[in-house]
C-alpha cells in the first residue's frame, strides 16, 4: 500500500539536488540556464540561478524547505522583482517543484 505524503511532512532534498532539478526543468522547457559555480567573488545575495528564453528572464533563489533567505538575498529578490516587464524573480523550495514546472512551461 502506498503511503500518501501529508502536507505537514517536509520534503528532504538537498539544495544541490534541488538545483539540479530546476536546471533539468529549465532545459526541458528551452531555457538557457546559468548558475554561479563559486560565488566567492560575486555580489552577496545574488540569486542562485538565471534562466533566459525568448524575451523572458527568470532569477531564482533556491532554498531548502527550512532555509531562510539572508537580508542580502531579499534585497536582490525585491530589487529584481521591481524591474517588471519580462523579468521574473522567485524564491523556490523543493515543495514548489510542480509550480516551478508550470512557470517554466509557460
Amino acid at each position: 500500500m502506498k503511503r500518501q505524503k501529508l502536507a505537514s511532512e517536509v520534503i528532504k532534498v538537498s539544495e544541490r539536488d534541488f538545483e539540479r532539478q530546476v536546471k533539468d526543468l529549465s532545459k526541458l522547457f528551452g531555457f538557457l540556464y546559468y548558475h554561479t559555480w563559486r560565488s566567492i567573488h560575486s555580489p552577496a545575495g545574488f540569486p542562485d540561478c538565471t534562466m533566459v528564453r525568448g524575451n523572458r528572464v527568470i532569477f531564482a533563489e533556491l532554498k531548502s524547505e527550512k532555509g531562510e533567505p539572508s537580508d542580502k538575498q531579499l534585497e536582490w529578490i525585491n530589487a529584481l522583482s521591481d524591474v517588471g516587464g519580462n523579468v521574473e524573480c522567485y524564491l523556490w523550495r523543493p515543495s514548489n517543484l510542480e509550480a516551478i514546472a508550470e512557470i517554466l512551461r509557460q
